[in-house]
């Protein structure tokens, strides 16, 4: 029985982990449910997995949550389940709990927290969130090398290199190779891009996930951001990361070694496989997780080179990679108020781009010695690019 807390059960990843977590209820058992601001999922969620602990970070959404529950926000708990509420209190919790592995499945920089919680008191983290590596990657991977705790990738395509490399010696290691989809815009002529609304962005052809990953989807800055994750997973140099557009999304990363044999790892494109690889992990894989790949009915599988000039959030990773080590937080941060904005309409699509090329001319040469240093980074970014946005409405 593997004791499990849950950062973000009520979005996209946290779902799909309770699903899986429902349906192996001799494996596992939730300790822990944590969530942002979405108070009625979470209060269904602690009715059904009756976690020991529970919590919501907006302090806003305590007293829906509690009176979701029935109690008061001054009882503190609901039956046999404490509620907490704010992000300390939540990463608090985190340190202090009995659970062996801690889900990380918050969207964007306020995820980072819970990981870094997590990692200090040494439990192992299955790491949804893409920006805690590329914001604090040299904090987050020092962090669990000071502890023992090991990081194991969600993200489909980190967990197919993952899985590909067990077993294979470092010096065997020639690069990894990120499959993309394309996202819904792949062939979409690049003068129609500043016409592209919200709800059009939001039509992703093969996943449904949340409303930033998938604009991030759309732009290929969620390929960008996993550029500079699997650097620190992997512990590579930016010319061993590339990147190919798959749109069938079936093989979701590959190897390359030394003697220029590729390993590859295919499925069917369900977000409950890498889950459920990470829960189990080093163990035995459950079984029947998803459905079986029929190679004939697949057919045929496609490669294309990323067109950069359409989309060219990587080879702005890369150049960050290259730079200060406060580039990446920055590109991330530009990034998360760009989409921001654009789902509030206040920009078109096209100036997602510009944002982020803003505030990495402005801020791109930063570095950083600690999280204090970094938040302060990650502060002045975004603060920046929001008056941007202003300024330009105006």
């Amino acid at each position: 029985m593997r004791v499990i807390s849950l950062l973000g059960s009520t979005g996209s990843i946290g779902l799909s982990t309770l699903e899986v977590v429902a349906a192996n209820p001799e494996q596992f058992s939730i300790e822990g449910l944590f969530a942002g601001s979405q108070f009625e999922a979470l209060a269904q969620q602690i009715k059904r997995f009756r976690p020991a602990i529970a919590g919501i970070a907006h302090k806003e959404s305590f007293e829906p949550l509690c009176a979701a529950l029935g109690v008061s926000a001054s009882a503190g708990s609901w039956e046999r389940t404490r509620l907490v509420c704010g992000d300390d209190q939540i990463s608090a919790t985190i340190r202090e709990s009995s659970s062996e592995l801690v889900v990380a499945a918050v969207v964007g920089m306020a995820g980072l927290s819970g990981v870094l919680a997590a990692l200090e008191s040494g439990k192992d983290v299955a790491l949804a969130n893409k920006e805690s590596l590329v914001v604090a990657g040299g904090l987050v991977v020092d962090k669990a090398r000071a502890t023992g705790a090991t990081i194991i990738p969600v993200d489909s395509e980190h967990s197919a290199i993952f899985q590909a490399l067990r077993g294979v010696p470092v010096g065997d290691r020639s690069s990894v190779i990120l499959t993309a989809s394309g996202g819904p815009f792949l062939n979409t002529p690049i003068e129609e891009f500043a016409a592209i609304s919200p709800e059009r962005a939001l039509k992703h052809p093969k996943w449904s996930m949340g409303a930033k990953i998938t604009i991030d989807s759309a732009t290929l800055m969620n390929k960008a951001l996993e550029v500079i994750e699997a650097r620190w997973l992997f512990d590579l140099t930016p010319e061993q990361i590339e990147v190919i557009i798959h749109p069938q999304s079936i093989i979701h990363s590959m190897v390359r070694l030394r003697d220029e044999t590729v390993l590859a790892q295919l499925s069917e494109p369900d977000m409950k496989g890498p889950i459920a690889y990470a829960l189990t992990y080093p163990h035995s894989r459950l079984t029947r997780v998803m459905k079986p790949l029929d190679f004939a009915a697949i057919g045929e599988l496609t490669f294309y080179p990323v067109d950069h000039v359409r989309f060219p959030g990587i080879q702005r990773a890369l150049e960050c990679l290259r730079g200060a080590n406060g580039a990446p937080a920055v590109l991330n941060a530009a990034n998360e108020v760009a989409v921001a904005e654009f789902l509030n309409r206040a920009i078109p699509f096209t100036s997602i781009y510009k944002i982020i090329d803003g505030s990495l001319e402005k801020f791109g040469d930063r570095r950083y010695n600690s999280l204090e240093e970094l938040e302060g980074l990650c502060s002045s970014v975004t603060e920046w690019a929001r008056q941007t946005v202003r300024s330009v409405r105006k």
